[in-house]
């Protein structure tokens, strides 16, 4: 997003913050609501141009959306919506992804007052590794001819009491409904924002052999003073490494794996 849209998801995220700070207010039940607003604001390209267009008031998009949602979803979802519509948003598009994510956001706000955040960030990111391979599970839960039930009930076979139900719902939103996006993208997408929810960043560490529990809090405190922020590491493990480590943060990638020293030291023998 850029421009009015990023203000508006901005503000978005703040009145969620506000809302979800009561906990008289059911984050999970809220993050459903958010979903099925999404969804139909998906499907209805007519009406998610009347919700962003400029020449109409912001009072008007808001009486419009009481009017259709009221009824339909609770008062929170209703009032949240009704606000984010008053702002600006550059493309309609936009207003759907910002959605979409407060759903997401809403039910990791569930998680995180559970105390399971941190389960649910390393099962997406676990759930991820799994999909990447096996091209088998991956053509089934991404296959437009499957039926929705079908993957629905795939995923609860493979998550259902195995993993946290932040995460089985998280995941089967994706699933079922992808808008566009791959899998890996999607759950990549997840992740980072499961580790925002704590103003972290995440750190993709490769390794060899698997690390011990200091050593995962030395490269976690190395990393935190490194990039300023508290850092969640997800680990995998390759034994192609050879030996060291490999990190990457965001778009940065710090090698320090044997296998790359080897490489490197081939490419400077050819040149």
């Amino acid at each position: 997003m850029t421009g009015a849209s990023r203000e508006a998801l901005t503000a978005a995220r703040e009145r969620l913050d506000a809302l979800t700070d009561s906990t008289s207010v059911d984050a999970a039940k809220l993050a459903d609501e958010l979903a099925a607003v999404t969804a139909l604001l998906d499907r209805e390209a007519g009406l998610r141009r009347v919700l962003t267009d400029p020449a109409q008031s912001g009072d008007a998009k808001a009486t419009l959306v009481q009017r259709l949602l009221g009824g339909q979803v609770g008062g929170e979802a209703v009032d949240l919506v009704a606000g984010i519509v008053r702002s600006r948003w550059s493309q309609s598009r936009d207003l759907v992804d910002a959605l979409e994510e407060l759903a997401n956001l809403a039910d990791l706000t569930a998680a995180q007052r559970s105390g399971t955040l941190d389960d649910v960030e390393d099962e997406l990111f676990r759930f991820g590794r799994i999909v990447s391979s096996s091209t088998e599970l991956r053509s089934a839960l991404t296959d437009r001819a499957a039926r929705t039930s079908a993957k629905v009930e795939l995923l609860h076979r493979l998550l259902g009491g195995r993993a946290k139900p932040t995460t089985e719902r998280l995941v089967t939103r994706l699933v079922t409904v992808p808008r566009g996006r791959s899998l890996e993208t999607g759950l990549e997408s997840l992740s980072k924002l499961a580790a925002d929810r704590r103003n972290r960043m995440v750190a993709v560490v490769t390794t060899a052999v698997p690390l011990s529990d200091r050593q995962k809090q030395r490269l976690g405190a190395a990393l935190a003073k490194l990039y300023g922020r508290q850092m969640h590491l997800n680990i995998d493990v390759d034994p192609e490494l050879i030996g060291g480590i490999r990190v990457q943060v965001g778009d940065e990638t710090i090698n320090g794996s044997l296998a790359d020293r080897l490489d490197d030291a081939a490419r400077r023998m050819a040149s």
